[in-house]
């Protein structure tokens, strides 16, 4: 059962204080702070679905966490693989007699986990990943506990979604500065406009397959091409 009531009042300070947090990183980590405060249990994790279905362990609250994860990576079975391709949500009651990932189950036992609830992280225009919720206890997680985790998770992939477009657009900005003091020590020391210096940058970056960035970067500090 929920650790404790979520109404109204509850749901629109977690809101607000999701969106508050300054970057992803400690998004994620008042996510799972109000997951274990909502539903009680003893650990609970974030996975992102990266490009070319890539699934990352970014956030957990105990390292024991991402060892069950990496279990559902190495056997390609389990709760998230099927919350990501074609579930909202999932109820494990048991490891001990789970049948729908026996590899998975039986793994997951060892650890001393017994029950899990996970739900997908979503917004309107992305697939996030997923957020996990694991006990000790058989049967912990019921059909409460699995809405109060789908609010948690509506809130939660919008506030992320949120702080990962604004460090994009944070990086994409220092990017561009950084690109333009690369391209000022070039023009200066090579006597060359702005868009051959540009050009230069380019050329290096791609024969040598580094990104521009980072071409940038290292040519600022050390005033010499990587």
């Amino acid at each position: 059962m929920s650790g404790q009531t979520f109404d109204a009042d509850s749901i629109a300070e977690m809101a607000l204080r999701l969106h508050s947090e300054p970057s992803t990183t400690e998004t994620l980590e008042r996510v799972l702070d109000y997951a274990l405060q909502a539903v009680d249990c003893d650990f609970a994790g974030v996975i992102f679905l990266h490009k070319r279905s890539r699934i990352e362990t970014v956030a957990a609250t105990d390292p024991l966490i991402e060892k069950v994860d990496q279990v559902q990576l190495d056997i390609g079975q389990g709760p998230d693989v099927d919350t990501l391709q074609n579930r909202l949500s999932v109820i494990v009651d048991d490891t001990h007699t789970e049948t729908r990932w026996p590899e998975w189950a039986a793994l997951v036992a060892e650890t001393g986990i017994r029950s899990m609830l996970g739900v997908r992280l979503y917004t309107s225009d992305e697939l996030l990943g997923t957020l996990n919720l694991y006990s000790r206890q058989p049967q912990k997680f019921d059909v409460d506990d699995q809405a109060v985790a789908h609010v948690l998770a509506r809130h939660a992939a919008v506030a992320i979604a949120t702080a990962r477009k604004q460090e994009n657009l944070w990086q994409a900005a220092d990017a561009r500065k950084i690109i333009g003091q690369a391209q000022g020590i070039l023009m200066e020391r090579y006597d060359l406009d702005a868009e051959r210096a540009f050009a230069v940058l380019i050329r290096y970056s791609q024969d040598n397959n580094i990104k521009l960035r980072e071409v940038a970067r290292q040519l600022v500090e050390t005033r010499s091409l990587p």
